[in-house]
């Protein structure tokens, strides 16, 4: 039995029949489109009192089988003109939220890149320093504790404080808007990193799906695509850093909360990744959800609550473990991406996230917003 035959897995594709996206689901590893005008948009559907029961009886239409949609991975693309049906991010009006810094092995790796400002060959030094005394202090202390306070003033005093051991371990998380509603890209598509990053890296994550009134619906996989060097240098330039063309990739489906699939197994999730560079080199990673620092809930409700809505719901990325450090090409400097990498990102439960690692200059613009999506829903006639 494959995952998708254990839940109900929903998710968007590029229906070339109607030259726009279809809302879809999976049955029996057939695509189905299930597009109507109860549910036009995946927002529409993470509406509903019950949107497991919509994706398990209406009646739909087959779009594609699993096997024809993976074989489209080897000609990715976000809107491409051959025709070919191929997935999209599964979320579309939803604002795409992101969580930094909850993992304290990751949070380690921050403070490093602000001391070392972005340059990859002062990080290990800084490490050497910094890095066991932080991680040590720090993994099992919970954020914003009598504990944690404490351990900031110890800190203070011995003069490596940072604001990324602010959103660590004080009250307040980092919650920050990844990129515009619809600017996420899906399985198998190009993702981009800036020209001129030299220190970059893929972080795996799970995304939860929050509807607009604040509950949890479900969950799927995410690349929150960053570069060191940039936000190295300053925490101000998070977004130049963080938001570019393809630069977040989410997918390959949105697994519904269920009786058999919901937080608790978003918490004990255990996510691989791994880089396939054209040069045969190989990186391996992990990334347990059980060695975060914030609870997950918790991470909502700083996201969203009486001062901050989102009509549409949102899409909230839950921070990473994984923090490459190993070389890759010159010693002392780490691991960056190349122009090629294959990277893949995995959870038993949800599935494999697959994405290709471009120049931002090169990947296929973003083009299809919210107004090509408004006009194309209205000429089906599903507005």
């Amino acid at each position: 039995m494959t995952i998708y035959e254990q839940g109900t897995f929903v998710g968007r594709a590029w229906n070339p029949r109607v030259n726009g996206p279809s809302i879809v689901t999976i049955r029996k590893d057939m695509i189905w489109d299930i597009t109507s005008r109860d549910v036009p948009t995946m927002a529409r559907l993470l509406q509903l009192d019950n949107p497991n029961h919509y994706a398990k009886t209406f009646p739909g239409q087959i779009l594609s089988s699993l096997t024809d949609i993976e074989s489209t991975i080897q000609n990715p693309g976000q809107y491409n003109e051959d025709g070919e049906i191929y997935l999209l991010a599964p979320c579309d009006l939803q604002v795409i939220k992101a969580c930094g810094v909850t993992f304290a092995s990751s949070m380690v790796e921050r403070v490093i890149e602000e001391k070392a400002a972005g340059d990859p060959k002062k990080a290990e030094t800084i490490r050497m320093e910094i890095g066991d005394l932080i991680g040590h202090n720090l993994k099992n202390v919970t954020p914003g504790s009598s504990q944690a306070l404490e351990i900031k003033q110890i800190l203070i005093n011995e003069g490596i404080w940072s604001q990324y051991l602010e959103v660590g371990i004080g009250v307040d998380a980092e919650v920050f808007t990844k990129c515009p509603v619809l600017a996420a890209v899906g399985h198998g598509a190009d993702i981009g990193i800036l020209p001129t990053s030299t220190w970059n890296n893929p972080e795996p994550e799970i995304v939860l799906a929050v509807n607009s009134r604040g509950i949890i619906v479900g969950a799927t996989l995410g690349n929150d695509v960053n570069l060191r060097d940039i936000e190295g240098r300053s925490a101000l330039l998070l977004g130049k850093s963080k938001d570019n063309n393809a630069s977040c990739s989410i997918g390959p489906f949105i697994r519904l909360f269920d009786d058999e699939y919901g937080i608790e197994q978003v918490n004990t999730a255990e996510l691989t990744l791994k880089v396939e560079g054209y040069e045969g080199y190989v990186l391996n990673g992990t990334s347990s959800m059980r060695e975060i620092s914030r609870d997950p809930i918790d991470l909502v409700r700083q996201t969203f609550g009486s001062n901050h809505q989102y009509p549409d719901g949102f899409m909230l990325f839950l921070g990473t473990l994984f923090a490459p450090i190993e070389d890759r090409d010159i010693p002392g400097e780490g691991f960056t991406h190349k122009l090629g990498d294959k990277v893949v990102i995995a959870e038993p439960q949800l599935g494999s996230l697959i994405n290709t690692v471009r120049l931002t200059t090169e990947c296929t613009p973003w083009e299809f917003g919210i107004s090509a999506l408004m006009d194309n829903l209205s000429r089906r006639q599903l507005l």
